[in-house]
């Protein structure tokens, strides 16, 4: 997941932001993190499955087994060794393998714990701090495979959920070739022509209310970057 994010063109996302927001009112805010929850509670679930599917093995396998080589497993020692072992190695493989956390998770969790995540970099990221709420949240959880858009109260007045299917797709697209760049580019500038479309039009005083930047887990927020600036003004 990491690699996908140092694998970012900030300077193109930067410029397809900046390109779409001249045709059109709306401050765009791409967001990209590597998970939006660390799924403590399916962690445990997978532990107590392979616990459980272990102990079940021992008990079959002590009902038929007839031979001599698992001497072991009679005795009270070699089964909690062996269910605790599976515990472990459940807990580990639903830990950093996201094929098998996705799965054990399921999809109505995984919907829930990425929107509520998107809604908090919505309120992070200050998208709704716009003049018209013409703000939009473009936000991709990588170990999910989710990609969430959260328009702000004047973009939601002319645009339909279903309008954003599409650009959701072109984002997943570029993941699945391997390029989240190339996708956040095509989706950005996809999102520009439809704010265009939808009548959600520039102001003749209009300015840059939002930054431009990807936002990652390793972007300064924009009071981290004012302190840094005050900083250096004072070393000056």
């Amino acid at each position: 997941m990491q690699t996908y994010i140092e694998s970012l063109d900030e300077d193109r996302i930067r410029d397809a932001v900046q390109q779409a927001e001249e045709r059109t009112a709306g401050e765009i805010v791409p967001v990209v993190v590597p998970q939006s929850a660390s799924y403590e509670a399916v962690t445990w679930r997978a532990a107590a499955g392979a616990t459980l599917l272990a102990l079940t093995g021992v008990l079959l396998l002590l009902q038929f087994y007839e031979g001599w080589g698992l001497g072991w497993l009679y005795t009270p020692w070699g089964v909690v060794i062996t269910a605790l072992s599976a515990g472990i190695l459940g807990a580990v493989l639903s830990t950093y393998v996201a094929p098998l956390q996705r799965v054990l998770a399921g999809d109505d969790l995984l919907d829930e714990t990425v929107h509520r995540r998107a809604l908090q970099s919505f309120v992070e990221e200050e998208v709704f701090a716009t003049r018209d709420r013409t703000g939009i949240l473009l936000f991709v959880s990588l170990r999910e495979h989710r990609i969430e858009v959260l328009g702000d109260t004047g973009i939601n007045e002319l645009v339909e959920p279903d309008d954003w299917a599409e650009i959701v797709t072109r984002i997943r697209t570029g993941i699945q070739n391997d390029n989240l760049t190339e996708g956040l580019v095509e989706a950005i500038k996809m999102c520009g022509r439809l704010l265009e479309r939808r009548g959600v039009n520039i102001r003749p005083d209009d300015e840059n209310e939002l930054s431009n930047t990807v936002r990652t887990p390793e972007t300064p927020s924009d009071e981290e970057r004012s302190s840094d600036e005050d900083a250096d003004s004072k070393r000056e």
